[in-house]
């Protein structure tokens, strides 16, 4: 088989699965609301969510229980039949129960689900067949649509799955909007990593200061300010206000090179004279990718951190992002 008909199958396969999402977005009721304010009425109430599935959906129930976890909202797994000899401890009264199964059929499923609403928890069914036993016995109904499989011989569970997982995506993420879940509480689940750390990390904690921070007043000569550069081994000098300490300007390795072709005596002059006024600065607190972004922007390779007065009491060196990770 050639490459053209292999990648022509490819893009068919994605296309059944995207036909399969775009139907289910458009067949969405006032049952995926009802379910954003059940969920919401578990999370206030310290309930958990519980999701139930055999074969494929096994997989899809974890990931959706890893997606509600990482945004704060308490999510575990049930295995149908271990529920039946022992784990349905795992509920208590309240609990929110997702049950996943494609025809609505599942045996496994069906056994289980009186048990549940014995025990006082909601069951909430996430089909494609809004006429199946599940659906018609659950608490409420959450249908996708499947226009068709994007298996070749209309066997294997794709388009189906892929519709599951989306409609338990937009759950999650349209609870996650509507609680006003922001940036620092997703950082606080995510610690670990090179999400947590690009999350997380400060400008504080990555900033040069001490020793490696070149700064002086602004009334030093130029030839003083390059003595200073060089014992912090930095690019660049923060400048500042004798009398306040506030930050008056920079002198950079690029300023000095253009002093050097232009004047001849300028080495004992004011550093004043020679300095770039009003520099790119950051205030102190602010997360590191805030500070990537800022070089992005300004097209600059230091960055000044300031405090609330605006007084120098960093600097950060675009040559030291790679190290940690966050570009």
């Amino acid at each position: 088989m050639d490459s053209a008909l292999l990648l022509a199958k490819a893009r068919n396969c994605l296309e059944l699965e995207s036909k399969a999402i775009e139907a289910t977005a458009a067949a969405l009721d006032e049952a995926f609301a009802d379910v954003i304010r059940d969920i919401k009425t578990a999370v206030l109430s310290r309930n958990k969510l519980i999701f139930s599935g055999v074969g494929k959906n096994t997989a899809i129930c974890q990931k959706l229980i890893g997606s509600f976890n990482s945004t704060g909202v308490p999510a575990c797994f049930l295995d149908a039949t271990q529920a039946l000899h022992g784990d349905l401890g795992l509920l208590v009264e309240k609990d929110l129960v997702f049950l996943l199964s494609n025809s609505g059929e599942s045996e496994e499923l069906l056994r289980l689900l009186p048990l549940i609403k014995r025990l006082g928890s909601c069951t909430i069914v996430l089909t494609a067949q809004a006429s199946s036993r599940l659906a018609r016995e659950a608490d409420r109904v959450l249908t996708y649509q499947v226009p068709r499989e994007a298996c070749p011989l209309g066997l294997a569970p794709t388009a189906s799955t892929t519709a599951a997982l989306a409609i338990g995506d937009a759950l999650a993420m349209v609870y996650l909007d509507s609680r006003g879940f922001s940036r620092d509480d997703f950082a606080r689940l995510h610690p670990s990593g090179s999400l947590g750390k690009t999350l997380l990390l400060r400008v504080d904690t990555i900033m040069r200061t001490g020793e490696r921070f070149a700064n002086a007043p602004a009334t030093i000569t130029v030839q003083e300010a390059l003595f200073i550069i060089t014992r912090a081994q930095c690019g660049a000098i923060a400048l500042t206000d004798p009398d306040t300490g506030c930050l008056q300007g920079i002198f950079t390795d690029g300023d000095f090179r253009r002093c050097a072709v232009k004047n001849d005596d300028f080495i004992d002059k004011p550093i004043a004279s020679f300095m770039s006024r009003d520099p790119i600065t950051i205030p102190s607190g602010s997360l590191a990718v805030e500070a990537l972004k800022c070089f992005e922007k300004n097209d600059v390779n230091d960055l000044i951190v300031v405090d609330t007065d605006n007084r120098p009491i960093g600097l950060i060196d675009n040559q030291d992002l790679p190290k940690l990770k966050i570009l």
